[in-house]
């Protein structure tokens, strides 16, 4: 059976905690998509940060969520809102496992009855976050490829 992942984000900016989860994915699946979402944290396009991944991954199949459901949450009814959208998303791909370092991946998986793939939940491997590399650039340049620090350059 093909194994077939998928994980969502908003990439504010991309840096090497995701990019650590997009390369496990990658070893373990034998297709990979990245759902990127719009946001206002960052002053950088959907398709700008898309393209991020595109560029350092070019095997790795990328979706733009442009208009993704306001709700957020932990509980079922939230995470329903969620997951059809990200159905809707993923159309006709049959993904078999859900990746995330977040709490609510197991949710995202449970709804989309796929297997739940938690990677470095606790930044141990990896510890930085977008809101830290948002806080400081300079200080946390280290974690972010050259393109996304000089495109985060460009917006502050």
């Amino acid at each position: 059976m093909k194994k077939i992942g998928f994980t969502i984000g908003k990439f504010a900016p991309l840096h090497k905690g995701h990019q650590y989860l997009i390369e496990t994915a990658i070893k373990e699946m034998d297709e990979l998509y990245v759902i990127v979402y719009k946001t206002d944290l960052i002053d950088i396009p959907t398709e700008e940060r898309a393209n991020w991944i595109k560029e350092l991954y070019p095997n790795v199949k990328v979706i733009l969520a442009k208009n993704p459901p306001k709700e957020y949450g932990m509980d079922e009814r939230r995470a329903k809102i969620q997951t059809d959208y990200l159905k809707e998303m993923l159309g006709d791909v049959k993904a078999t496992h859900f990746y995330s370092s977040e709490e609510y991946g197991k949710l995202v998986a449970k709804n989309l009855n796929v297997s739940n793939r938690v990677v470095d939940f606790k930044r141990e491997f990896v510890p930085i976050s977008g809101t830290m590399v948002r806080s400081n650039v300079d200080k946390f340049s280290g974690y972010v490829d050259k393109k996304v620090f000089d495109d985060i350059k460009k917006c502050i």
